[in-house]
């Protein structure tokens, strides 16, 4: 048999990709997730739940158990507002005094023309004619009817990209994100393969907003009194490091650098605030106590404390004295060339969720959780018992598909090819998923099942065209009829996946996995394997002939 890649490329080509295919299911990787140590012990539990033992395939949570987390984002949206860009902090200002909430909770957009504040009536004390009427106080005219439950679109998106960078960071492998819409409502939907429901609700369920505070005191005619005041936000951090272990009697922390614009107004407050002493600070906080407790304490003893507070989500998680050294930096102006310093917390796992927290951003909102969202917790014991039967359901349909194809022609010449390239294509579908680290639900397993049939399907066309119209002299006779025969397949492959787009972009659940693994396989079956299935007939065909 004469298999010159001139002639036979498209055989050849096949080839390629089932190498390919067994170089991404079954060549050694490195475990994914965050460097270091510190995301060690999370991410080999959730890979050995999550990933085939033997290839480089990962399930989902229906064939490996997890959690999945259904919840709106808190908040309320005034539409169809208008107001020019440089209003913007005007108006949010006023809204968020009005109200009397946080100034990370109040958004507002121009080019949207809407308004944002991330609390609503399930959750605050915030109601929709109160919103309405903040916005009238800030020159805006906007009635009860104009505002909405939810939050915008750009707002889910952010919080999806978050969602998901945390549990990227976590170890958590396997983990999606995606959204969801029902009537009246936009859901944020999180699934994490392996994972039990506790460590699920910890990572996501709450905002991650990380800040830097000062606590310092300042004299007044009363005496010495405590003050705080912001340093930080995320966006003034321009790298963060790694979780780093106790040393030396030392907490253990994470370096944070602050961008080029922060590090001089960092530095300014901290000469402000005292906090460039020769010696460094003093700081003995106490995590027991609020700051208000604090304060009172540091007064009644009469020692002067000056600390900078990590503070997570409103609550404050470490509090820190500034070093001698720093404390020169400060005084020096030394610190804007280098502006790093650390956070800290009382064990290394709160100091894991600052490294998180940091890297990914916070959430623009909380989801709502306890009063809206739904979890479930499919046990991985339970959900191993799918692995079996899918792979059994397979073999059925192989094992069918390939009896009715040697009932229609009888001849293992034309059979054996065509069962072949089937098979190879579902292996180079594999290959793809375990390439892309897609996870395997039962959907995805349907339409591996779908590609067996359309695909055999196609090559029954083929067959059906080259050998059902007499003696084959020439291969130029071959080819007309494998042109032929590829057009009804092409148009066929065209109105699958035109018929099958709109589910793969929409959110509908597991219709979307079928979809998606459908259209691949089609385009698979389309370019590389309907082609190399014809030059193996032709070879076939020609030499017996």
């Amino acid at each position: 048999m004469n298999l010159a890649i001139r002639d036979n490329w498209r055989i050849w080509l096949l080839v390629v990709f089932v190498v390919a295919s067994t170089v991404a299911i079954f060549a050694p990787v490195g475990v994914g997730g965050p460097t270091g140590d510190a995301a060690a012990g999370n991410d080999t539990a959730a890979t050995e739940s999550t990933a085939s033992q033997y290839t480089n395939l990962r399930f989902g949570l229906q064939l490996a158990g997890g959690t999945q987390v259904r919840a709106p984002l808190v908040g309320m949206t005034a539409e169809g507002l208008a107001f020019q860009r440089e209003e913007a902090d005007g108006i949010e200002e006023t809204v968020r005094r009005e109200l009397d909430v946080g100034a990370s909770q109040v958004r507002a957009d121009a080019r949207g023309g809407t308004v944002e504040v991330f609390v609503d009536r399930h959750v605050g004390n915030v109601t929709q004619p109160e919103f309405a009427a903040a916005l009238q106080e800030a020159g805006l005219d906007a009635d009860e009817g104009d505002v909405r439950m939810g939050v915008t679109a750009s707002t889910r998106d952010d919080a999806v990209s978050v969602l998901s960078s945390k549990i990227d960071r976590s170890g958590l492998s396997g983990g999606t994100v995606t959204q969801a819409a029902a009537p009246g409502a936009q859901f944020v939907v999180i699934e994490v393969p392996g994972a039990d429901r506790r460590t699920v609700i910890d990572l996501i369920g709450e905002q991650g907003l990380v800040q830097t505070v000062a606590l310092y005191p300042v004299e007044t005619d009363n005496g010495t009194e405590y003050r705080t005041a912001n340093l930080t936000t995320q966006d003034d951090f321009r790298n963060v490091g790694n979780a780093q272990r106790s040393e030396q009697g030392e907490a253990p922390g994470v370096t944070v650098t602050l961008t080029d614009d922060a590090a001089p107004e960092f530095q300014a407050a901290m000469q402000e605030y005292g906090f460039d002493q020769e010696g460094g600070t003093t700081c003995r906080y106490d995590l027991n106590r609020t700051i208000e407790g604090n304060m009172e304490a540091f007064e009644a003893a009469g020692v002067e404390h000056r600390c900078l507070l990590t503070v997570r989500d409103g609550e404050v998680v470490f509090g820190a004295r500034v070093t001698d050294g720093l404390a020169d930096d400060f005084r020096t102006g030394q610190f804007v060339q280098s502006p790093v310093y650390q956070s800290s917390a009382p064990s290394f796992e709160q100091v894991r969720e600052l490294e998180i927290n940091l890297k990914a951003g916070a959430l623009p909102t909380e989801l709502d959780i306890e009063n809206r969202g739904t979890t479930f917790y499919l046990l991985p014991s339970l959900a191993q018992q799918f692995k079996p039967l899918s792979l059994l359901t397979g073999f059925a349909a192989v094992i069918a598909v390939s009896l009715m194809v040697f009932v229609r022609y009888r001849r293992a010449d034309v059979a054996m090819p065509m069962i072949l390239t089937a098979a190879a294509e579902v292996y180079v579908l594999l290959g793809f998923a375990a390439a892309v680290g897609l996870p395997l639900e039962l959907s995805h397993i349907a339409g591996f099942i779908a590609v067996i049939g359309t695909g055999v399907d196609d090559l029954v066309i083929i067959a059906d065209e080259i050998m059902q119209r007499g003696n084959i002299e020439t291969s130029r006779v071959f080819e007309s009829r494998f042109r032929k025969a590829f057009w009804v397949i092409g148009a066929a492959a065209a109105t699958t996946i035109i018929a099958m787009s709109p589910l793969a972009v929409l959110s509908l659940g597991d219709l979307r996995g079928f979809a998606i693994v459908t259209i691949v396989g089609v385009l698979v079956g389309v370019l590389i394997t309907r082609p190399a299935y014809g030059d193996i007939l032709r070879v076939l065909v020609l030499r017996r002939d």
